[in-house]
């Protein structure tokens, strides 16, 4: 009998390619650790194939790219007394991350459906990342008591202006066009033509040549947001950089609320997006939200394997702690949304108490 563990990622030889496929879309391809190490070591015997010219990564199901990680899984491990075991997922995670990172073919992501959390580690660090119709793009992690990780802290402070910093703060959604813009996706494809491009990848055509026979024309504005956001991109996102550029959660947060307090007609917009934003916020672990801001700022100054060593730093303080578990419960577990963060106002977070999670380790995080 197969094991499970080997359905849930696939991998194949199709001409010069080495063609990988999340392959778990009944947990929307959530990454397991499992997963993890597969793809490690298949990349590992790729890289040193001359007759593998390219990585293609796609996706099963056709509602995720992937989700993020295992968080059924580490919960368990928690329950378990299992901390350590989490921590190595963790590990093995952010080395796959870099190893993505600094591949020497081209690894090429067609990601259509959500793509969050540690899906997102699996794609954006690679050379090519195609949109789908359907591609979501987030990290809520803070509004799970975790925080925006596989490399956030290195390529969220690189986006245009504070986009990084909105959406780590308030979860919220990228779709085709804004991921395009923020640079997060390389090229937009239609979804009815991804099987087609993936053929296309396989033959002994530079991956240039081939998306851009492929690649649509993007424009950026107004699309299917909810009808309190929905205005041009350019005007939102000049609102995002203004009202985002401080250093703490609190002033932040103090900025949406004013812009929302606005009352004259030119401002109705403006006031509805910070109203909702505000209120986004406020939602997620007031621990997180700080440690999460403090990691994108200190990003800004770090290389990769660096911003990398320090989420796995701040991963190992979460892992003992109790806002992520907590988190988990009332999304995954009891489903009550209902979370009870320890401590439940950004004020009882001192700034010694975030520092402490960016101090050193005794084990830090060796990178390939």
């Amino acid at each position: 009998m197969t094991d499970q563990h080997d359905t849930d990622i696939l991998f194949a030889r199709r001409g010069v390619a080495g063609l990988v496929t999340l392959n778990r879309p009944q947990a929307l391809n959530a990454v397991t650790h499992a997963m993890v190490r597969a793809l490690a070591q298949q990349l590992a015997e790729w890289a040193g194939d001359p007759a593998i010219t390219r990585i293609v990564v796609t996706a099963a199901g056709g509602r995720a790219f992937s989700a993020g990680g295992d968080l059924r899984r580490l919960y368990q491990l928690r329950q378990e007394g299992r901390v350590e075991d989490a921590l190595a997922f963790w590990r093995d995670e952010y080395r796959l991350n870099a190893l993505i990172k600094h591949y020497r073919k081209p690894y090429v992501a067609l990601i259509d459906g959500v793509v969050m959390g540690g899906g997102v580690g699996l794609a954006i660090h690679g050379s090519h990342r195609v949109a789908g119709d359907l591609f979501r793009f987030a990290m809520p992690e803070a509004g799970i008591g975790f925080f925006p990780d596989v490399g956030a802290s290195w390529f969220l402070p690189r986006l245009p202006g504070e986009r990084g910093t909105f959406c780590a703060l308030t979860g919220a959604e990228l779709n085709p066009a804004e991921a395009c813009a923020a640079g997060i996706a390389t090229h937009r494809v239609s979804s009815a033509r991804f099987s087609e491009l993936a053929d296309a990848l396989c033959g002994n055509v530079s991956v240039d040549a081939q998306l851009a026979a492929f690649a649509e024309k993007v424009e950026e504005g107004a699309s299917d947001r909810a009808a309190e956001d929905r205005w041009a991109a350019g005007d939102r996102w000049e609102v995002v950089d203004r009202l985002c550029k401080a250093d703490r959660v609190e002033d932040i947060l103090a900025a949406f609320e004013a812009q929302a307090a606005g009352q004259n007609k030119k401002e109705d917009t403006d006031a509805a997006f910070a109203r909702s934003s505000a209120a986004r916020i406020r939602t997620k672990s007031p621990t997180s939200l700080k440690v999460t801001l403090a990691l994108l700022r200190r990003g800004r100054l770090l290389d990769f394997d660096a911003c990398m060593r320090t989420e796995f730093r701040v991963a190992s303080r979460v892992a003992r702690g109790h806002d992520f578990y907590e988190g988990i419960r009332s999304v995954i577990i009891d489903k009550d949304r209902t979370p009870r963060w320890q401590p439940d106002q950004l004020a009882a977070v001192s700034l010694a108490a975030v520092e402490r999670y960016f101090e050193p380790l005794d084990a830090e995080l060796d990178l390939p």
